[in-house]
C-alpha cells in the first residue's frame, strides 16, 4: 500500500502541476481550458458524484484526488 500511496501521490503532483501551467500559461506555454483533463481519472468515483448533486466548481475537481489520497494513506497505516 506504500507503493500505491507514492505512486498516487506523484501522478496527483504532475497532474496538478499541468492544471496550473495550463490554466494560468507558465512557462510560455498557451492557456488551455482542458488542463485539468488528468485530474478528472484520479478523482473518480467523487467526481461524478459531486456532479450528480450538482456540485460543478473547479474546487471539488482539484481535492477530489486528496480524499482518494486520504483513503491510500488510511489503508497504508491501517
Amino acid at each position: 500500500m506504500k507503493w500505491a500511496f507514492f505512486v498516487f501521490l506523484g501522478l496527483y503532483v504532475v497532474a496538478f502541476l499541468l492544471f496550473l501551467t495550463g490554466t494560468f500559461g507558465w512557462f510560455g506555454q498557451d492557456e488551455d481550458a482542458l488542463s485539468g483533463v488528468f485530474l478528472l481519472p484520479l478523482g473518480l468515483p467523487w467526481n461524478i458524484l459531486m456532479d450528480r448533486i450538482g456540485v460543478s466548481n473547479l474546487v471539488p475537481m482539484l481535492l477530489a484526488p486528496a480524499i482518494n489520497l486520504g483513503i491510500l494513506f488510511w489503508l497504508w497505516k491501517k
